[in-house]
């Protein structure tokens, strides 16, 4: 069951309503805007599509400037805005917390860290020097126990769409998750994870909010709502989406019929009228 409770942190707040907290991830200023438009009032960043913009690979810690650049642009805009830093772009603690101190101060509110099956201690002190560093930052512990594959690859799956199997792991996730929250995360994110008596179970044992990666596979988001879960990311989907739009209107155009589908038009790309 989500506890319900108000503090001076709206982004915190957000964690803590009656209904589960739907970030949405945009990759630069035309889509984190449109997000906005739509009502979101908070916006994560995605990793995935800040690498692949600049033809980097994603979880390699290759795209601290282009993050930090996108913070920069988005940080000053009507929405609470938390960013997707990868494993933090460092091995060592206090790079970490400079960087989580340079998120705050171009506007950031939320940050992102995952632990890629490494080590534990290295990844609760990264979580403390964050807290230290920008106390005012809302730290979402990211654990890989369900996302990674045996020997921490990523695999040939799409992210975002594996499906954990409500066993394997859970030992390993809850140990983890504890010693992340007990260092000050404000929240814990287990994506991969679908399986629903297992995401009840976390629920269960962990005193601060789970966060759970939507998958087209798993829990609806008023199911995941009803398990007890407080934040819904939807991380490189959308992306992964538009890509998919993209190459099936290539592919129309190319064989002669009228693409479908929704197209903005060019004046709403452009859009700069603020958000209210």
């Amino acid at each position: 069951m989500r506890v319900l409770r108000a503090s001076s942190n709206p982004f915190a707040d957000l964690h803590h309503a009656d209904t589960p907290l739907l970030l949405p991830n945009a990759w630069d200023h035309a889509t984190a805007m449109a997000m906005a438009r739509k009502g979101f009032r908070a916006i994560g960043t995605t990793s995935l599509a800040v690498a692949a913009a600049v033809g980097l690979p994603d979880g390699a810690s290759a795209t601290r400037d282009e993050t930090l650049r996108l913070a920069l642009i988005l940080g000053s805009q009507p929405f609470l805005l938390s960013v997707d830093a990868e494993s933090g772009f460092s091995e060592d603690p206090d790079e970490v917390g400079e960087f989580a101190r340079q998120l705050e101060a171009v506007g950031a509110v939320g940050i992102n860290l995952e632990d890629a099956l490494g080590s534990v201690d290295r990844h609760a002190a990264k979580i403390a020097a964050v807290k230290a560093a920008a106390p005012g930052l809302f730290v979402n512990a990211r654990t890989d126990t369900y996302w990674l594959g045996e020997r921490g690859e990523r695999g040939s799956l799409a992210r975002g769409e594996r499906g954990g199997n409500g066993e394997r792991g859970v030992a390993e996730t809850l140990s983890r998750l504890d010693a992340y929250q007990q260092a000050g995360a404000d929240a814990v994110f287990v994506p991969g994870l679908t399986d629903a008596r297992a995401i009840a179970a976390l629920v269960a044992r962990l005193d601060v909010p789970l966060n759970i990666l939507y998958s087209p596979a798993g829990p609806t988001v008023p199911q995941l709502g009803d398990l007890g879960v407080s934040r819904i990311s939807l991380g490189s989907f959308l992306y992964r989406r538009a890509m998919g739009a993209a190459l099936d209107a290539l592919d129309e155009i190319r064989a002669g019929h009228r693409p479908g589908g929704r197209t903005p038009a060019y004046e709403d790309i452009g859009h700069t009228e603020k958000v209210r």
